[in-house]
């Protein structure tokens, strides 16, 4: 058997073993993926479903006069509560919902109740709903609805919704959602229920599960494919050059290139290794040049390796707290060269405080990637120990004064969230503007107060100003490598093309607010140079509210 043949069998088997793991895994993967998917996608459905049927059942709410309410039942007000019913009838088929009813209940167990009013819309789901006469009486459904009849009497919720997702009795899946009826005293004196199919989620759900099925297949074949490459240039070609390179030498007794870094994997770079070293011994006047080739190996290594050190001193896994729901935060780094002297980072000071900084040093390249990092630790260390913003930038400025021979300097900006209340406590030291958009707004320029630089006077003072955060209220901070991005032309990117690319996706999750920015900021530079590091944070309260609603 030739070496040849021997070399295809070893690639075969690890290529059928590796091969093989990687389907059986993806295979795990995607069934993984469609249970999470589904359920994430039945929930999410319902809640969008729930909160569109709130607002529309109460504007149906704006349609009823809740003083005439007993006078309805009496068989008084006939005029109006004929007009009222003509409403309703015309509102239940514009906004195609199977019912929309009016009840009062019995307050003593809510055990029982009396309807008003009664529009029903069968050609909406095929349904065989008959309307209830005014006055017509029946049986709480069940313990669920009683409670949430009481809940809504008792002015303990703004609407309650029952979720029906199966089909049973040829009942169509459909969502009922109940709002109170108030008086002009604000008391309730009744209770509006609509009812909305949802025949669109099992439309969508049977699409769903069969792009992930054919996702999954393409992710196999596409993971086989690639493993398979990987495979011939990790192991098989390696393996060859190192046969081919000492067939040739000792037929030419030549030295020929160095071997070295071939493979990252042990047993084949020492193989290599002792075939550049043989041939180094014989060959004596090619030793130098394997010194500088690998003299410059190693720097550029060592740069990777500065690089991936710096990355890794500030969070870069995302979602950073996937348990958290009272906030949302995302952030980027993207350094001019190897590394720079950007940074950024966030951290949870304790469960209710989280500490945001951004901050930018002087120069570039290796000097000011080690004093960011310098910087980014006596930050973060001097957080954890307490104290407001303006006192930790003191007390850094005066550490970093007292060691500054190289004369750097750094621009922060520190804040710390307080979750529970929305209090947000910053300081400047010398840092671009932060953005913030509140809820019912758009991002803007909020142009606060600046200290001096990090670096630059020991006896600098800096002062905390605060703000109050509402859900969905944002901030972004960002270095000016952002707004002083330069084109061929070497234009600005500007601040106003920023506040327009954050406006662009403003009610978008931080990450794809961030995603976009770059992208506006790649589109404007084009192909000119990246000459700053380009760093920003985005961070999105939403209050405990949030949590709640999970409940």
């Amino acid at each position: 058997m030739t070496n040849e043949k021997k070399n295809g069998k070893i690639r075969a088997g690890v290529a059928v073993n590796i091969i093989g793991a990687i389907v059986i895994l993806l295979a795990v993967f995607g069934v993984v993926v469609s249970f999470i998917g589904y359920a994430s996608f039945t929930t999410a459905f319902k809640e969008e479903y729930a909160v569109s049927t709130y607002h529309m059942a109460d504007t149906a709410t704006t349609l009823i006069n809740g003083d005439h309410l007993d006078a309805y039942l009496a068989g008084d007000e006939a005029e109006e509560y004929e007009r009222t019913q003509n409403y309703l009838d015309v509102y239940c088929k514009k906004i195609s919902v199977s019912l929309i009813y009016l009840i009062q209940v019995d307050r003593s167990d809510y055990g029982r109740f009396v309807s008003i009013f009664n529009s029903v819309d069968n050609s909406v789901d095929d349904s065989t709903y008959t309307p209830w006469e005014l006055g017509h009486e029946r049986d709480t459904t069940n313990d669920e609805y009683r409670q949430k009849y009481e809940a809504l009497y008792a002015g303990e919720s703004a609407y309650e919704t029952v979720y029906r997702t199966k089909v049973s009795g040829g009942v169509h899946p459909h969502v009922t959602t109940m709002v109170p009826v108030k008086n002009s005293s604000g008391e309730v004196v009744g209770i509006l229920c609509m009812q909305r199919p949802m025949r669109e989620i099992h439309d969508a759900q049977r699409p769903y599960l069969r792009r992930v099925a054919v996702s999954t297949v393409l992710l196999a074949v596409v993971a086989s494919v690639f493993a398979a490459l990987f495979i011939r240039r990790q192991f098989v070609k390696p393996i060859r050059k190192v046969a081919n390179e000492t067939a040739r030498f000792a037929k030419e007794n030549t030295k020929g290139e160095p071997l070295r870094g071939i493979s990252r994997y042990r047993e084949l770079a020492a193989l290599a290794e002792s075939i550049d070293t043989m041939e180094t011994d014989m060959v004596s006047y090619i030793e130098n040049l394997t010194e500088v080739t690998a003299e410059k190996e190693r720097i550029g290594a060592e740069m990777t390796l500065a690089s991936e050190i710096q990355m890794n001193s500030i969070p870069n896994v995302f979602p950073a707290f996937p348990e958290r729901r009272d906030f949302d935060i995302f952030a980027s780094m993207d350094p001019a060269r190897e590394v720079g002297g950007d940074f950024y980072n966030f951290f949870m000071i304790d469960d209710d405080r989280i500490a945001m900084m951004i901050g930018d040093v002087s120069g570039k390249g290796v000097p000011a990637a080690l004093f960011m990092m310098v910087t980014n630790i006596l930050v973060s260390d001097r957080t954890y120990m307490g104290g407001t913003p303006a006192e930790i930038l003191e007390f850094v400025n005066v550490n970093i004064c007292a060691h500054n021979k190289a004369e750097m300097f750094v621009t922060v900006w520190l804040g710390i969230l307080e979750l529970s209340t929305g209090k947000l406590t910053a300081s400047n030291a010398g840092h671009e503007y932060p953005v913030i958009k509140r809820a019912d707004g758009s991002f803007e320029i909020l142009r606060d107060k600046h200290g001096f630089v990090i670096g630059g006077l020991a006896e600098s003072k800096y002062k905390d100003y605060e703000l109050t955060l509402s859900p969905g209220d944002k901030i972004f901070v960002y270095t000016d490598g952002v707004p002083e991005a330069t084109d061929a032309e070497n234009n600005l990117f500007g601040q106003q093309r920023m506040l327009d690319a954050l406006n662009g996706a403003a009610d978008e999750t931080p990450e794809q607010i961030l995603n976009n920015v770059r992208r506006e900021v790649d589109a404007f530079v084009k192909d000119a140079e990246q000459f700053d590091d380009l760093t920003m944070l985005c961070i999105e309260y939403k209050g405990q509210g949030e949590e709640k609603n999970d409940h």
